[in-house]
């Protein structure tokens, strides 16, 4: 991309304020984090429901970012500048897209659907890439914004677009559609994905077709609800459907299929033409994806052989970057089944995310499919290398390899075979290591060597997920008021030093930690957020202080502890955090203490009250809003007391989760966000706004049946009265799962079927009941997540869903993943 600014201004409709128009933009920028932004990148300051990035720009001029789309210019910093105002910069940002669109003139298939979207783009991806240089969404970049930022990645080398485009609610396709403007559209599956944002299915159909009102071909299945609404829309504007069914033979492609050991074989037939194709997976999802990619090349006219050739080669797309514990404290980046430039800068900007190390190494393959010349393309890795402070570059294939010129730092092998045999000289330690390798350098293998050797049980955690979560809570604040974040009992169980990166990504205001062991964890780990310490040990005083923790102090005993320590090392304001008892009785000062807490530190000049805060007792049990409210004015009521004759202006806090729903009033500067960041709301209303961050996985381990009379586990407390197939799981109460959960009571699910637990669980195994479920050994086990949740379990065990959450033992690998 290489666009004046001048060129730009009328096509997002902006008033120009600034020194020079004609300066040259050679990159697109919403993300104020991001170490790519450079004096050549246009940022777009998009303004969400509780974030507005007009607040980073005069960080941005001072880190060299010279030009910005805006609504407003902010304070003292209109001389500093080029500034495009516009009335929304996320219609700016549109509009740009949809010009630049227009710049170029070749085939786009766009895709829609409620599932299969992502899949059906990387696999034609795969089997169209050797006859094509294509542009398509990294990742799932499918939204209001991520499309566009992907159709931006259009160069002049390109000659074939995919990009698929996702929505919520009715009145968001034409928009994607003004941007993508395909030329062959592509209906995936419609399941039930965002139903709450439709009257219903048709108006859902609908709406998605309207990515295709300007194609030539649309290609879908076939079937009544689909046929019924393509009968009520515009025809005239529409292209020619192309359609595929396996029940009507009337479909411009008519197929049957048969099931063969794990694969599929698809008899196609069209018009005159008939043969057969074969397709390595059996589940109907993956079969209807594999088809939607079979019509396209269909549709280009490819012979029978080639798409033989090509469509038995299809692939488990993994579409996740994936965060790991590796070797000789490391922490691996799992992303290595792609290798394409997009897809490079967005890993190399969540490694910034997640970094834990001062090290930072990139082991990277040969990219495919940029559309840039390699001399061009290596040039602006190399770029992006330097941007984002990598500090050795481990370059595998032959054509990276020989651009080795260009980078610093840098070692290379031929082909992963190379980097294999020289493992152990490579002396991975104390850093953060981002795989990135296009799938033919089957770069898990290299995730395998360094990644640490845990048992089969896993913890997965969404990342999205707790990053929608916590914008989830922050809708409901106010615009100045400040968000502490839990990440006590490691991050709930969690992982806590993972997701504080992710908090401190996202510019949440405070830390807060239960102990200081786990606030100098955090430290260590290299966290820089203020972390407040609500349980501080005397014991811990000193230590504290020196890792530059703010401690809660709660008692007249603690105060006078830590002014001891702190006049000895000759503090001077240091933050402490004043705990007021309005009610809960379990830590803080009583309202008989305040008086004497207050002649403690009038005059006090070691230590600085940064906030005041209290804890309510029944936030999420209206039946006592009654005592809630007391408890509130009791708490308005002291530390006003507190800011009259201390003369000071602290943080005042009050509300955790439920409190932040349920008592919006009194947000006073600060809320504390807990559970509610992990997905688990004690509102069967506000649940269903949330979602599930922590995924608990294992495997079958074994299989067998067992005859009528035979028991299952110790003390025989199942006996079967008619023969069951038991499938044998690794996980027990040692792992955390409580044994109240065995005998029946609980379940797992398997293949999408609940399989009861079967007898008491041990400490290490549990066992199931899978007679009716088609399953087999290695096959996946969901211990918790979606089905059962984990306040189901809370409500079965009568617990709640932090004791669920906090069990889980650290043995169990915690693995992150984006999406």
């Amino acid at each position: 991309m290489s666009l004046k600014i001048q060129n730009i201004i009328p096509q997002i409709k902006a008033k120009f304020v600034g020194n020079n128009s004609a300066v040259s933009i050679d990159a697109i920028s919403i993300d104020s984090r991001s170490l790519q932004n450079g004096p050549q990148t246009l940022f777009f300051a998009l303004v969400g429901t509780n974030n507005d990035a007009h607040i980073y720009i005069k960080d941005l001029i001072e880190k060299g970012v010279q030009n910005f789309v805006v609504t407003h210019i902010p304070e003292d910093c209109e001389t500093k500048a080029n500034f495009l105002i516009v009335k929304n910069t996320l219609e700016a940002l549109q509009q740009f897209a949809a010009y630049y669109r227009g710049l170029f003139h070749f085939p786009i298939i766009g895709l829609t659907g409620s599932n299969g979207k992502t899949i059906v783009k990387e696999w034609l991806n795969f089997l169209l890439s050797p006859d094509y240089n294509i542009v398509r969404n990294p990742k799932s970049y499918n939204s209001q914004v991520g499309v566009p930022l992907s159709v931006i990645a259009i160069n002049e080398q390109h000659n074939l677009g995919i990009f698929e485009a996702g929505i919520s609610q009715v009145n968001e396709m034409e928009k994607l559609e003004a941007i993508i403007k395909p030329t062959i559209g592509i209906l995936t599956n419609i399941g039930s994905a965002h139903d709450e944002g439709f009257a219903n299915v048709e108006e859902k159909i609908k709406e998605k077709l309207q990515l295709f009102k300007h194609s030539k071909t649309i290609i879908y299945q076939k079937n009544e609800i689909v046929d019924a609404v393509l009968s009520h829309i515009n025809s005239v504007s529409y292209g020619a459907f192309f359609s595929w069914s396996f029940t009507d033979k009337s479909a411009d492609v008519f197929l049957s299929k048969k099931s063969v050991l794990d694969k599929t074989i698809l008899q196609v037939k069209q018009k005159n033409t008939e043969f057969e194709i074969q397709i390595p997976f059996q589940d109907k999802a993956s079969i209807e994806n594999a088809i939607s990619c079979l019509m396209v090349l269909l549709h280009f006219k490819y012979d029978e052989k080639t798409i033989q050739n090509r469509m038995e080669l299809l692939y488990p797309v993994e579409m996740r970057l994936k965060v790991k514990n590796g070797i000789n404290n490391c922490s691996i980046i799992d992303d290595s089944y792609s290798s394409d430039f997009q897809s490079l800068k967005i890993a190399l900007d969540f490694l910034e995310s997640q970094n834990k190390h001062q090290k930072k190494t990139l082991i990277l393959s040969d990219i495919f499919q940029s559309g840039l010349p390699n001399e061009e393309l290596y040039s602006k890795v190399a770029q992006l290398i330097v941007s984002n402070k990598i500090t050795r570059v481990i370059g595998i294939g032959e054509i990276i390899s020989s651009f080795k010129n260009k980078f610093t730092n840098f070692i290379t092998f031929k082909n992963t075979e190379s980097f294999i045999s020289s493992f152990d000289d490579l002396n991975f330690n104390n850093e953060t290591i981002l795989i990135k390798g296009a799938r033919t350098f089957h770069f898990e293998e290299i995730v395998a060597l360094l990644e640490e050797k845990t048992h089969e049980t896993v913890l997965e955690i969404n990342l999205n997920a707790i990053s929608h979560n916590l914008n989830f809570f922050k809708s409901k604040l106010k615009p100045k008021t400040k968000i502490m974040v839990m990440v006590k009992a490691f991050g709930y169980g969690s992982g806590g030093l993972e997701i504080a990166k992710l908090l401190e990504h996202h510019k949440v205001d405070y830390l807060g930690v239960a102990f200081a062991d786990e606030g100098i964890s955090l430290k260590n780990g290299g966290i820089n957020l203020p972390i407040m310490v609500l349980n501080p040990e005397t014991t811990s005083f000193s230590a504290i202080i020196h890792h530059q923790l703010e401690p809660e102090i709660y008692s007249l005993k603690g105060l006078r502890a830590f002014l001891k320590i702190a006049e000895q090392k000759n503090l001077k304001h240091f933050p402490i955090h004043i705990k007021l008892d309005t009610g809960m009785h379990r830590l803080g000062f009583e309202n008989n203490t305040i008086d004497d807490l207050i002649a403690t530190l009038k005059g006090n000049q070691t230590v600085k009250v940064k906030s005041v805060l209290s804890h309510l007792a029944t936030s999420d049990d209206l039946e006592h809003k009654d005592f809630a409210h007391s408890q509130i004015d009791l708490f308005e009521k002291l530390s006003s007391k507190l800011i009259t004759e201390l003369e000071i202006k602290p943080i005042r806090h009050i509300l955790n989760t439920s409190g932040i729903s349920n008592f919006p009033d009194s947000q006073y500067d600060m809320v504390r966000l807990g559970i509610g960041l992990y997905g688990v709301s004690n509102d069967s209303e506000e649940q269903k706004y949330l979602e599930n961050v922590g995924t608990l996985k294992s495997v079958i381990s074994q299989i067998r049946t067992i005859p009528a009379g035979e028991s299952v586990g110790y003390g025989r407390r199942f006996m079967a009265v008619k023969p069951t197939k038991i499938a044998t799981i690794p996980i027990g109460y040692a792992d955390g799962i409580s044994r109240g959960w065995g005998n029946g009571v609980g379940y797992v699910t398997i293949e999408n079927e609940k399989a009861t637990i079967l007898g008491v669980i041990c400490m290490d195994m549990l066992m199931v009941d899978v007679s009716e479920i088609d399953c087999k050994e290695g096959d996946t086990v969901i211990i918790f997540g979606e089905s059962p949740t984990v306040n189901y379990i809370a409500q079965k065990l009568n617990t709640i869903s932090y004791e669920i959450l906090t069990s889980i033992s650290q043995r169990v690998k915690r693995v992150f993943y984006r999406e």
